[in-house]
């Protein structure tokens, strides 16, 4: 990685070195070159915070497997609309890794990804009865194609042996898998893009931690940095900034004083996993598997046990436990939170507590939790878990975005949220999961949003790169068919 001093006046500054920066850096490469881009991360490294691989469960998430995507009825039948926009997101995203990989992106796409099988598991006659609902709904749509289900205990065994190893022949199970699931090293990946951003000339500084955002008299943003290792400060002038710091993307978005935050707070959440490197478990265990939350908890508390790829190594994670923290970053401060509420959005902030009181009960109860009661959970997965196998280790802190509903109220939402000025020079993106995943959507939201009068122009450049940008796969089977058969080709997944 290299740090270097740079313009002070570059058309474009990035804030953050993850997974978003990256990805905005990497597009703008594309549509256009000639650009002058500055990133700043605080860190030593880039890919240390949410994008790092061991503060998130790594789950390309296409909604193969997460059930909260897929919501039950008052009727009992299930609704796949959300299940379809996060695949059609996910397929994106494959397609971009999949052009920058044949421009020289890496030689092993492995590094990066890789085909791991995505299983939803329930219990009970309720979960049971859920699951084959779930089957019905989504088996037709043609982003799920190949999706299997089962409640047979045997076949399950075959599926997820760790799992089912000693359970009850008497309680209900029920599954779905794709095989057509991943696992994302975001870590690698964001470093590959920047990598190859710096080798084009992006500059990358390292240790400078950006102070504050303003516009200056020329209608130019003005970010002030700090270089942690000298302490000098410097302000660098861009026409487009792009605020992807994370946690951190909210006070930096109030302190640049556009209207559009107005409303807009944050709710931190920390989270937590166990993990086990024991290879005779791991071995058991070749698979993402997702279950229910229970009943009145939150879709962030949705349980689940996932084979982790991580620089050759495979290890598993279970969880995720939450926790409360008022940073807004792993690396932030304790004051992250009190900072944030301002005469603009303390009527959201309150307006979400109270909303939401279930949800801090809920974490009160998390925080509380003793080792006992937090094994007990994973022995609800695996039956045969044994506590010295396992370790706690904290991941990425999550800030959940809380905004204005239309009634004026204050709701908090667990998704992302893309914030654009009123002229397009300044963006930001909030929130958390499916976050990476969708990262090419989101920035290609950002380039339509900001640069309205460009995009027509550089449409031919994206669909070079995205071969279904302006198309929705889900309602073009020949279309989709064709650039699966690719992206599983060029980033050696499993057809």
């Amino acid at each position: 990685m290299l740090t270097t001093g740079g313009p002070s006046n570059p058309d474009v500054v990035l804030v953050g070195g993850g997974i978003m920066s990256a990805t905005l850096a990497s597009l703008l490469g594309i549509v256009a070159p000639d650009w002058t881009v500055e990133v700043f991360e605080s860190g030593s490294a880039v890919a240390e915070e949410s994008s790092g691989p061991w503060n998130n469960a790594g789950t390309g998430h296409s909604a193969l497997c997460e059930l909260n995507y897929t919501p039950a009825r008052p009727d009992g039948s299930v609704d796949p609309a959300k299940a379809v926009g996060i695949n059609e997101q996910f397929q994106v995203s494959r397609q971009f890794w999949s052009h920058l990989v044949r421009a020289g992106l890496t030689d092993s796409p492995k590094s990066f990804i890789t085909s791991v099988p995505h299983i939803s598991f329930v219990t009970g006659d309720d979960g049971r009865a859920y699951m084959r609902n779930r089957f019905a709904a989504l088996a037709p749509q043609p982003l799920f194609a190949g999706l299997e289900f089962s409640e047979d205990a045997a076949e399950l065994a075959s599926w997820v042996p760790l799992m089912m190893a000693d359970r009850s022949a008497k309680e209900p199970v029920a599954a779905t898998r794709s095989l057509a699931g991943t696992d994302v090293n975001f870590g690698a990946l964001t470093r590959l893009m920047l990598d190859a951003a710096v080798s084009r000339g992006v500059q990358l500084h390292l240790q400078h931690r950006v102070l504050k955002v303003r516009r200056d008299g020329n209608g130019r943003w003005a970010t002030t940095v700090r270089d942690q290792a000298t302490g000098k400060r410097r302000t660098v002038r861009s026409r487009f900034l792009f605020v992807g710091a994370g946690g951190g993307a909210l006070p930096l978005l109030q302190g640049a004083g556009i209207p559009e935050i107005k409303g807009f707070g944050g709710f931190p959440v920390s989270g937590q996993f166990l993990r086990t490197r024991n290879p005779q478990l791991v071995g058991q265990h070749q698979a993402k598997v997702y279950g229910q939350a229970k009943v009145g908890a939150p879709p962030m508390s949705v349980p689940h046990l996932d084979l982790r790829l991580i620089d050759g190594e495979q290890a598993l994670l279970f969880g995720p436990y939450a926790g409360f923290s008022p940073k807004f970053l792993k690396s932030g401060s304790l004051w992250d939170l009190p900072r944030s509420v301002r005469t603009g959005n303390l009527g959201s902030m309150l307006g979400a507590g109270w909303a939401n009181i279930p949800l801090t009960k809920y974490l009160i109860g998390q925080v509380l939790q003793s080792e006992k009661s937090r094994f007990r959970a994973l022995e609800e997965f695996v039956p045969t878990a044994e506590s010295d196998d396992w370790e706690l280790i904290t991941a990425g802190q999550r800030v959940q975005v809380i905004k204005q509903d239309d009634a004026g109220r204050g709701v908090l939402q667990f998704g992302t949220e893309l914030v654009v000025g009123a002229d397009g020079s300044i963006a930001g993106l909030l929130g958390a999961s499916p976050g990476a995943s969708t990262a090419t959507s989101a920035m290609l939201t950002l380039l339509e949003r900001c640069f309205p009068d460009r995009v027509e122009q550089w449409k031919p450049l994206l669909q070079e790169a995205i071969p279904s940008y302006g198309h929705k796969l889900s309602e073009e089977p020949a279309l989709l068919a064709e650039v699966f058969a690719d992206t599983t080709k060029t980033l050696e997944l499993h057809s």
